[in-house]
C-alpha cells in the first residue's frame, strides 16, 4: 500500500503512474493523452510540487520524469509523509 502525504492529491498518483509507464512528458502531453483527467494547469502545478519533494525531476522545456524516489513511492517502499521539500 502507498503511504501518501497530506500535501498530496489524487492527481499526484495518476501523474507519477503515467510518467512511469510513458516516460518523460510535459503537462500538456500528459493532459492531451486523456488518462490523467485534470486540467493542464492543475497537472503543471502538481508536477512542480512533486519536484519540490523529489518525486519528479524537471528536465527542462516543461518536461518531467519520475525519479527513483517516485518509483519507490509507487512501489509502496517510501512513506511520502516523511519527505520534506528541497
Amino acid at each position: 500500500m502507498r503511504l501518501s502525504a497530506d500535501w498530496m492529491s489524487i492527481a499526484d498518483d495518476r501523474i507519477l503512474e503515467f510518467l512511469r509507464e510513458e516516460g518523460p512528458r510535459s503537462p500538456t502531453k500528459i493532459h492531451e493523452d486523456g488518462r490523467v483527467r485534470f486540467t493542464r494547469q492543475h497537472i503543471n502545478t502538481r508536477c512542480k510540487r512533486l519536484v519540490e519533494y523529489g518525486l519528479l525531476q524537471h528536465l527542462g522545456n516543461g518536461v518531467y520524469t519520475i525519479t527513483e524516489r517516485g518509483e519507490r513511492y509507487l512501489d509502496g517502499e517510501l512513506d511520502a509523509g516523511q519527505l520534506t521539500p528541497a
